[in-house]
């Protein structure tokens, strides 16, 4: 049974049991308000679909006064009426970058496009059996305009071993490594990490499933007075580390431009379907940096549990600011999220500023 189509060559099979679908914001008088305006501090339902489908493609933009308002608006979904979402994520960081920032940039499943990266789009599949549920929160203390297109297959079923979609966000400001300022070299090649219980963690889940990737976000807290070698700026060096299973299988990496499929410490924009590097910073890294890695091809599996996460600098000797977004898939039910962070905590940081 084959639902949708995923490359060229399968565009000319006609399948005579799948109807197309969309929900959006569309104005149904008739006239061109097409959008819906969140107050501040509500929820709205953009959709609860009854039945079984497959939705293919989001697509948002969103205007607000609010400078901060792609992390005081949060995304969250249910599927086939689950207690707990299996998506939670403010709504920037959902699209596939975070600093609650907006840049021109396509990958295989976001492409954000202009003006200035501000038509989202999401092309993950999202299936479900019952029915499926997306709201938005505005936190914000503003009138927000929202526009949407939910673009979905109706089908009569859905295969048992369907996966369903999973997104969550993380921070941590600022990682526990060295305080800058102290005039210690940093120990690039030295200093061991043994256990990896201090390092960023971008997933933990348990149950059946993969993990299909991720993007990472780093304010880099070096500044030129808190040190004056500029060797020690390059916030990287930070190994993956994956286990799976409890850890029957351990995946090692070694370091945080490899894991994003680069090299050589990149400072340079640079997108393609499955990584890239979006937010290179300004001069020595400095600033925030925004890099993505997507397990299209090669799906990270895991049966049991599955824990992602990756130093802050070699051996966790950075004390940056870390955030995050993780996708994956498994089999219902999955485990509930930690208590989504308290708006001034999602907020992102003003200083320091990029270099140029």
């Amino acid at each position: 049974m084959e639902l949708g189509y995923n490359s060229l060559s399968k565009l000319m099979k006609i399948n005579k049991h799948v109807k197309r679908r969309r929900i959006s914001s569309y104005d149904i008088t008739g006239g061109n308000m097409d959008n819906i305006q969140l107050k501040p501090n509500e929820i709205y339902q953009l959709c609860n679909i009854q039945g079984a489908g497959i939705i293919k493609h989001i697509w948002m933009t969103i205007a607000s006064s609010d400078p901060n308002y792609l992390r005081k608006l949060v995304l969250r979904i249910w599927w086939d009426n689950e207690e707990n979402p299996s998506v939670e994520v403010p709504i920037g960081d959902f699209f596939g970058i975070g600093h609650g920032k907006t840049i021109n940039f396509w990958s295989l499943p976001f492409s954000n496009g202009p003006n200035d990266g501000k038509g989202f789009n999401c092309f993950f599949p999202m299936p479900f059996s019952k029915n499926a549920k997306i709201q938005v929160q505005n936190d914000s203390d503003t009138l927000t305009v929202l526009y949407f297109y939910i673009d979905y297959e109706e089908h009569i079923s859905i295969p048992q071993e369907f996966g369903r979609f999973h997104a969550i966000w993380n921070r941590q400001n600022r990682c526990k490594g060295k305080a800058y300022g102290t005039g210690k070299k940093v120990e690039h090649f030295i200093k061991k990490n043994k256990t990896h219980d201090e390092d960023y963690v971008i997933l933990e889940a348990t149950g059946e499933g993969h993990y299909v990737g991720c993007h990472l976000d780093i304010h880099n807290l070096m500044t030129p007075d808190n040190t004056s070698k500029m060797d020690l700026w390059w916030p990287g060096e930070g190994d993956d580390y994956i286990e799976i299973d409890d850890g029957e299988s351990i995946l090692y990496g070694t370091g945080t431009e490899d894991y994003f499929c680069m090299a050589w410490c990149p400072n340079q924009f640079y997108c393609s379907p499955y990584f890239g590097v979006i937010l290179p910073g300004g001069k020595n890294w400095s600033g925030k940096i925004s890099y993505y890695r997507y397990h299209i091809e090669d799906p990270i599996y895991f049966h049991k549990n599955i824990k992602v996460k990756i130093e802050h600098g070699h051996a966790n000797q950075r004390s940056d600011d870390y955030s995050s977004t993780a996708y994956w898939y498994q089999l219902e039910p999955h485990k509930k999220y930690p208590e989504l962070l308290s708006v001034a905590e999602r907020i992102p940081r003003e200083e320091p500023k990029e270099i140029s």
